[in-house]
């Protein structure tokens, strides 16, 4: 088994490389004419599907569990919905000198996407941190974002997001958030049912995101948006995302420091509060911004394995820093650590 895992020297996230290879398939082979709305077609039943699966798995009695730590959500959400969309309009003024128009509005649309769940409790598990506010960290910014992603990037994207109306809001709540509270509501009955096929679900979840890519990069390739993207612009994109990134992991670290948060919570905010969710941008920017999706998500696929390679360094350091003697982790704890990987939602 141990010769079919991933080495752990690799550091490319697997699950980049193959939405890369989806990438170069629609740029191969886009989809066009009545494939194009049979994939279009697909794709929106992949999303609802996608939102339904998140709204089963959220367990309602860990959320309330977790909601002794409410300063420590508060600050994780803040730095996910206040302090990263203010670094994304302050990044308005690099364009046009390192950013184009349409690779900002992506850069913005990705600062306001809702934070990690599983990359977020693996990190916080390996540098020692606090586990289980990491899980609820992660679980309440993901439900925010389904409400607070849409209304942000109605108000700062506007127009130029892709024709942002009270029409994109409907599709939101009827694609996104319906299936999620009926995922809520089922969870009762289909709950067991996903706890023993996770890993099965898991597969369906890869492969649905797969589907939203391809179909929005099938439709950029055939509107020819991608003859606006020059090898020197993404490497200023890069470049600016890199600061973002080293900003808002020093930010939520000295942060929660400033704000009298111990050491294994700090852990916990700084993986929490930094990273952005690629499982959730995806089809959020698929309905969002339909057409012009390739374009937008591109800026959100490069920060995601980014976040992903520096997150797992500071991951590591942060393991072998020195720490007063603690009580041992519970049964529970102990196996949502064992039992995380590396690979964000």
């Amino acid at each position: 088994m141990k010769r079919l895992q991933w080495p752990s020297w690799m550091p490319i996230d697997p699950y980049i490389l193959l939405l890369l290879g989806t990438v170069g398939l629609a740029a191969l082979l886009p989809a066009r004419g009545a494939a194009a709305d049979v994939a279009s077609g697909a794709s929106t039943a992949a999303i609802a599907f996608l939102f339904f699966l998140y709204g089963a798995r959220l367990s309602t009695r860990e959320a309330l569990d977790g909601l002794k730590h409410w300063r420590l959500h508060t600050t994780v959400l803040a730095c996910t919905f206040v302090v990263f969309p203010l670094l994304g309009l302050a990044a308005g003024g690099l364009v046009p000198v390192f950013l184009t128009d349409p690779l900002y509005q992506g850069l913005l649309f990705l600062t306001l996407v809702p934070s990690t769940i599983q990359s977020s409790i693996a990190f916080t598990s390996i540098a020692r941190g606090n586990v289980p506010a990491a899980i609820c960290a992660g679980s309440f910014s993901s439900l925010a974002g389904i409400v607070l992603t849409p209304l942000l990037a109605a108000a700062l994207l506007g127009s130029s997001g892709g024709g942002f109306s009270a029409d994109s809001l409907v599709k939101i709540v009827l694609q996104l958030l319906v299936p999620f509270l009926a995922g809520q509501l089922l969870r009762r009955w289909i709950g067991a049912f996903i706890t023993r096929h996770k890993k099965l679900l898991g597969y369906v979840d890869r492969g649905s995101i797969l589907l939203v890519v391809y179909t929005a990069f099938s439709e950029g390739m055939v509107q020819g948006i991608w003859h606006q993207v020059s090898a020197l612009r993404l490497a200023g994109l890069l470049i600016v995302e890199a600061v973002l990134l080293a900003v808002m992991l020093a930010v939520s670290w000295y942060g929660a420091k400033a704000l009298g948060f111990r050491r294994e919570d700090r852990i916990a905010i700084q993986f929490a509060g930094s990273k952005k969710s690629l499982a959730s941008g995806l089809p959020m920017a698929s309905v969002l911004f339909g057409a012009h999706a390739s374009l937008a998500v591109l800026p959100l696929m490069l920060f995601h394995q980014m976040q992903l390679m520096v997150c797992a360094v500071i991951a590591k350091r942060r393991s072998r820093d020195p720490e007063p003697a603690r009580q041992p982790r519970s049964v529970a704890e102990s196996r949502i650590a064992v039992g995380t990987g590396t690979r964000s939602g």
